[in-house]
């Protein structure tokens, strides 16, 4: 990997404070253990390399961002992680098992969830059966139904809704349908890709206080934002990426005082 990273793994925080809304303390704690572990990752597409031998962690309760510029390589990150690329070259480690190539649905048995970039919802079928897709991996039927009205209880809007078809949902619909659909798989460790995303601000601010309490739950979570600002405030850790290499990382109040991160993603000066 070619660019600096700076800042070692920070300690995972108390997980209450991440129902504020201010990003809780990363300093608080003993180190975290890595639950995921990306050494000299590489993905390629033909010729080209997305992705060129990065490293990155994400320790056991820890809200870990990527932030980056369109076409960065963050997505394709999460992806490679999911088994939804392939590996061209360097390992991904989950729970300190090597899961390099692994399917995605043998990941997701294993507590390993993503809310991909555009939702992925089946748009044919109802909020109800959507959700019920998500515990498809469970064997407790009855505990299926229990996180289902969960989910219904953090997003009333689609307990509105529950026999509505998907396809038919706003965007934000959508995106809250998404999350929870991943919630009700029960995940150790959630990706979530760009889930602001073409939403409204109060929108936006709906999804990220269910961001906050699925944190505050214990699950860890790695997060793919390009809104850089929002995705630091809520972050314990971030890294930057750019061009497919890790260029900065460290605690994320700090990332949001360095002027080159202030500059290329804040908009500032």
């Amino acid at each position: 990997m070619s660019g600096p990273q700076a800042g070692a793994p920070q300690a995972a925080p108390d997980r209450a404070a991440v129902h504020g809304r201010a990003r809780p303390d990363a300093g608080a704690g003993a180190a975290a253990p890595a639950l995921l572990e990306l050494r000299g990752l590489e993905v390629a597409y033909g010729g080209i390399r997305a992705v060129r031998g990065i490293d990155l962690e994400v320790g056991e309760g820890e809200l870990v961002c990527l932030i980056g510029a369109n076409g960065a390589g963050k997505s394709t990150t999460l992806r490679a992680v999911c088994g939804l690329v392939p590996v061209a070259g360097g390992a991904v480690r989950y729970g300190g098992q090597d899961i390099t190539g692994l399917p995605s649905f043998q990941l997701v048995r294993r507590g390993l969830v993503m809310v991909p970039e555009g939702r992925g919802i089946f748009g044919q079928l109802t909020i109800e059966e959507n959700l019920a897709m998500g515990g498809y991996a469970s064997r407790d039927a009855a505990q299926v139904r229990r996180d289902t009205e969960r989910v219904f209880g953090l997003f009333p809007r689609l307990a509105e809704r529950r026999r509505q078809s998907a396809g038919t949902l706003s965007g934000g619909e959508q995106q809250m349908l998404a999350m929870g659909r991943a919630m009700v798989a029960r995940p150790r460790l959630l990706l979530l890709d760009e889930p602001s995303m073409g939403l409204a601000p109060l929108m936006v601010e709906k999804i990220f206080e269910v961001v906050r309490a699925v944190a505050a739950e214990g699950v860890t979570i790695l997060l793919i934002e390009q809104n850089a600002r929002l995705a630091l405030e809520h972050s314990h850790r971030g890294y930057v990426m750019e061009s497919g290499e890790i260029i900065l990382s460290g605690p994320a109040d700090r990332l949001l005082h360095d002027p080159k991160v202030r500059e290329a993603y804040l908009g500032e000066g």
